[in-house]
């Protein structure tokens, strides 16, 4: 029976820019050869042979955030919307990621020990994010009251949980506190716990996402104008994986090393955040047909 590829993370770290790859020795933060065949992302010259490698991602970042805060202000002012807190709480989830992409993916300057510790709180919050976005379809179903201790508690209790468990298997991965993932650290860089982790449980979050929001808008509403905006969401975010995973060495190779897909995945990943925010304000509106006695006004 021949090798499976489940849980390997060198052909992905050798064709993309993906905070995983730092904590592999694959990895290095002028030379990229390690990873045989990928291209070096060299972005811009700074003194002493350093590199300010992917200031596209860096600027995007930083424009990500200043939009997701303008997101939760908006949030705030519709008083009397349906999962007010807990889409401020993704929002917010989503501000961390940013913040920690601007470090990892955009290959900043720093000491690869800060850059392990920064990677690690990256992967804990995509996880955690992607979860909470799950569980912001759940709460549309009104299971729980929204915006009560319990409800925002619930979510954010298990969110750090899954923060906590995937931050300390990056951690231990890279910096080998344990040796129980020192095999992650030659050959194919396999890692199953974090490939099931940080490559198939958000694919799963995103799906359950996408169809308990259909189930709700079709069935429950009777609408069909918000799926405008959440088909949007989806095919912008599927564009900025397309470009993370499949184009990124031909725009790495086409630009000398200045920039690739991750640039782009960056900005698709946004605007897709941003249409789950107009389409969650859409369907929070007032005047929404509600079920009555399982039927539907």
């Amino acid at each position: 029976m021949g090798s499976t590829q489940f849980g390997n993370f060198h052909n992905f770290c050798r064709d993309s820019t993906l905070p995983i790859c730092n904590i592999f020795p694959g990895f290095s933060y002028n030379n990229s050869a390690g990873f045989a065949g990928g291209c070096e992302l060299t972005g811009i010259p700074l003194s002493h042979g350093r590199h300010l490698g992917n200031l596209g991602s860096i600027l995007l970042c930083g424009i990500a955030i200043v939009v997701t805060a303008f997101l939760l202000w908006r949030s705030e002012q519709k008083q009397a919307a349906v999962g007010r807190r807990e889409m401020q709480v993704f929002l917010v989830g989503y501000i961390l990621i940013e913040i920690c992409e601007i470090f990892t993916v955009g290959k900043f300057p720093l000491n690869n020990t800060v850059r392990i510790a920064f990677t690690g709180m990256h992967l804990g919050f995509i996880v955690a994010t992607l979860w909470i976005l799950m569980l912001n379809a759940v709460v549309g179903y009104q299971l729980l009251d929204d915006g009560t201790p319990v409800s925002v508690g619930l979510m954010v209790g298990s969110a750090v949980a899954l923060f906590t468990g995937t931050g300390y298997i990056t951690l231990d991965t890279g910096y080998n506190w344990t040796g129980h993932f020192h095999d992650s650290l030659s050959g194919n860089n396999r890692n199953i716990p974090l490939y099931v982790l940080y490559q198939l449980a958000p694919l799963v979050f995103l799906f359950a996402f996408f169809v308990l929001e259909t189930a709700l808008v079709i069935r429950v509403l009777g609408e069909r104008k918000p799926m405008i905006y959440l088909a949007a969401a989806a095919l912008l975010f599927a564009i900025g994986q397309i470009f993370n995973y499949v184009v990124s060495v031909h725009i790495c190779h086409g630009t000398s090393g200045k920039i690739d897909g991750a640039l782009f995945e960056t900005l698709f990943t946004l605007l897709a955040v941003v249409m789950v925010w107009v389409f969650w304000s859409s369907i929070t509106e007032d005047d929404w047909p509600m079920p009555i006695n399982n039927t539907y006004s």
